[in-house]
């Protein structure tokens, strides 16, 4: 009986006495083509020192399968076939074994994209609002990743399970972000200087936690906006 992954992808026949596809509904991982080395380089050994950027498109259809592997992770959980995650992201399945080799590998890039996402809207919401106001637009951003979070945790168990801890910097970054939102409430008077931002993301996920799901989402709008009552400096 060939191994199987947690999500019980199959790989098929292959050269090397990989196991045979048993069906169309697996998911199935073709061999590499000529033109990609793969993960490990040409020759099989370590990683080259400076692998080459993702052109353009290539770019386009990593985060196609990122954004699409979010939805299906959330709604219909782990075991959802890599197949179809590649048909509705509009690549074939050889491209997306070709930017994430294993199941576990989509699950963590598609949750630390989020994550990365969430992050980098700290400065682009400064850039165009003001700190207090960009900071409550974060917020919201927040109450938004943490549901996604909820969403693909049976998912994410499947990585944690593999060895890999993808929550291993979570709170570090997310403490980053806040940190140049209030800092920037601070310099222009409308935050308060003795705000610890390790206490507000404390906050964030208990009022998170406290409204879950879309049916509460005007109560985590009312819990935000106390909370950045408490921010304020009046």
């Amino acid at each position: 009986m060939p191994p199987t992954s947690p999500g019980g992808d199959v790989p098929p026949a292959g050269p090397d006495g990989d196991a045979p596809q048993t069906g169309p509904d697996r998911d199935a991982r073709p061999t590499r083509p000529d033109h990609d080395p793969g993960p490990t380089g040409p020759s099989g050994g370590a990683p080259p020192a400076n692998p080459r950027p993702l052109r353009a498109d290539a770019l386009r259809n990593r985060q196609r399968l990122l954004d699409t592997a979010v939805r299906a992770f959330s709604r219909q959980g782990p075991e959802v076939t890599l197949e179809s995650i590649a048909r509705d992201a509009g690549v074939g399945i050889g491209t997306l074994y070709r930017h994430f080799p294993t199941r576990e590998a989509l699950v963590e890039a598609a949750y630390r994209n989020e994550l990365a996402k969430l992050c980098a809207a700290a400065d682009d919401l400064l850039a165009r609002l003001p700190p207090a106001e960009a900071t409550r637009a974060w917020m919201d951003r927040f109450v938004d990743y943490l549901a996604t979070k909820q969403g693909m945790a049976d998912a994410l168990r499947l990585v944690i399970a593999a060895g890999t801890n993808p929550y291993a910097q979570s709170r570090d970054l997310l403490v980053a972000a806040l940190t140049r939102l209030l800092a920037a409430g601070v310099a222009a008077g409308t935050i308060r200087p003795d705000v610890d931002p390790g206490d507000v993301l404390a906050g964030l996920g208990g009022m998170s936690l406290a409204a879950q799901g879309p049916e509460q989402r005007d109560l985590a709008g009312r819990l935000l906006d106390l909370l950045m009552a408490g921010l304020s400096r009046h």
